[in-house]
């Protein structure tokens, strides 16, 4: 499923032999945190256009101990990782749950992914639930068949993605880079509002 260019030399930069330069290609991983089902998309922003490159899920078996569990999940992000070779990673807040238990396994996973991204020198941003829900579909209280629908829509999907946890790390992906195309923008205007 990995597209091959998501494996090129990122050519920021670079021109061509006409002198052109090639347009900058950012790939960002969306990381949907969870032990026992942990969703990952790779959605690569070239010429102010989103196209899907990959997405999927990491699970582990319940009945392996929590510290087995966890390293396999860091053994396989560490190899989407080294294959995709993101630019940025994208990674949900966690989010104050009623279940304990749930919100330690979740935070333990995010501390994973937030390990390995960071062992690759990436820079990681974090984002609610509701930022998410707000730059893919427009309403902070989307449901997930809103956001699996958006997300079809954006990248030119002909179904939904599935699982929701490869839906939710796509949409994650996405958020980034709206919002970080967004910063940029934003720090552009006001570095040329200073001169």
């Amino acid at each position: 499923m990995l597209a091959e260019d998501a494996q090129a030399d990122d050519r920021a930069g670079r021109a061509d032999s006409s002198g052109v330069s090639a347009p900058v290609r950012r790939l960002a991983l969306g990381i949907d945190p969870g032990t026992a089902i942990m969703g990952f998309g790779l959605v690569a922003f070239v010429a102010d256009q989103l196209e899907l490159v990959d997405y999927g899920v990491i699970t582990t078996p319940s009945h392996l101990p929590l510290a087995t569990r966890l390293q396999r999940l860091y053994r396989e992000l560490n190899s989407i990782l080294e294959r995709a070779r993101p630019t940025e990673v994208a990674i949900e807040e966690l989010f104050f749950s009623r279940n304990v238990q749930t919100a330690l396994a979740v935070g333990q996973a995010r501390g994973v992914a937030i390990l390995a991204a960071a062992n690759f020198g990436l820079a990681i941003s974090e984002y609610t639930p509701l930022q998410i829900k707000q730059a893919v579909v427009g309403y902070g209280r989307a449901r997930k068949e809103q956001i699996q629908e958006m997300v079809r829509v954006l990248l030119g999907l002909t179904d939904k993605p599935e699982p929701d946890d490869a839906a939710d790390a796509l949409a994650l992906a996405i958020c980034h880079l709206h919002f970080s195309r967004m910063e940029r923008i934003i720090g552009e205007q006001a570095i040329g509002d200073n001169t």
